[in-house]
């Protein structure tokens, strides 16, 4: 593993306490402001503690933060060091902040809750998750269930618990905020994970081409990225050449397209998703905090 020098590294661990305390007060935000005022429980011990205050009038951040701290004891062996402190810290400042934010209601109406809530509880959790941290203990508990019954996977288990807190929401609440909860998790899940590979929309290219050279050197040269070349034999005519492989941005795919097509117009290529590129020419390369 790469050693950063003592300056980047202390960098990299501000950023990312930085992103676990701005992510907290993001998430936290979407409580008081969308979600609580429509009764939206979005899954996991917050849509628990959603549900208590529905019913109880229990304060959400607090509540959770009562059922977590046990949790999280109970799991936190199933974690390294650093990823239990900064969880527990995520954990406590989350909790809190949902009770503790002064926000006003931004809107009663449910799809509005439901849609902008997933948003922004979606873009603080996935400047969360960068940081390397989580915010529930459930998290934890899933780790030690699949320990124990390693044909229970954490996915599974959080789906589970997600499923059984939107069966709660719909016998307790209504039908109707069960369906939106549904939407709200959706969403969250999706900004989540735009957050956590960023919005760059790389591609990795794949071109099968008798003039691999030409197109391999005109790649490099014109539009600035590197080639590599795979083995590749056809099942067809069991003849043998390489494929070249390119990520590029989304921008520069018109201009490899058009590339290849002037190389070779019997080319075959395929483009697909490269969710993170890190490296040289992308996103830098970092060792874990």
């Amino acid at each position: 593993m790469r050693i950063l020098p003592e300056g980047s590294r202390k960098r990299e661990i501000l950023l990312a306490y930085a992103q676990i305390l701005l992510g907290c007060l993001i998430a936290a935000a979407a409580y008081p402001a969308f979600l609580i005022p429509n009764s939206i429980a979005p899954g996991g011990l917050t849509g628990v503690t959603t549900i208590l205050n529905h019913l109880f009038g229990l304060p959400v951040g607090t509540t959770s933060l009562v059922i977590n701290i046990p949790l999280f004891l109970m799991g936190y062996r199933t974690m390294g060091k650093i990823f239990a402190f900064r969880s527990l810290l995520a954990t406590l400042l989350f909790s809190l902040l949902i009770d503790l934010i002064p926000l006003p209601v931004v809107s009663t109406d449910p799809l509005l809750g439901t849609l902008f809530g997933g948003v922004v509880l979606g873009l603080g959790l996935g400047l969360i998750l960068r940081g390397g941290a989580t915010t529930g203990g459930t998290d934890m508990v899933a780790r030690m269930v699949h320990r124990r019954f390693p044909f229970i996977t954490v996915g599974v288990f959080l789906f589970a618990l997600d499923f059984l807190v939107v069966l709660a929401a719909g016998l307790l609440i209504g039908g109707s905020e069960a369906l939106y909860a549904m939407i709200n998790i959706y969403v969250t899940a999706r900004v989540i994970d735009a957050v956590m590979v960023g919005f760059t929309g790389n591609k990795a290219c794949f071109v099968m081409t008798g003039a691999w050279e030409k197109v391999a050197e005109r790649i490099m040269n014109e539009v600035g990225r590197g080639a590599t070349y795979l083995s590749a034999k056809g099942a067809y005519s069991g003849a043998e050449h390489p494929l070249v492989l390119c990520v590029a941005s989304r921008q520069e795919i018109p201009a490899l397209k058009q590339i290849v097509q002037e190389e070779d117009e019997h080319a075959f290529m395929f483009i697909t998703e490269a969710h993170e590129a890190l490296g040289e020419g992308f996103s830098r390369l970092d060792a874990e905090n």
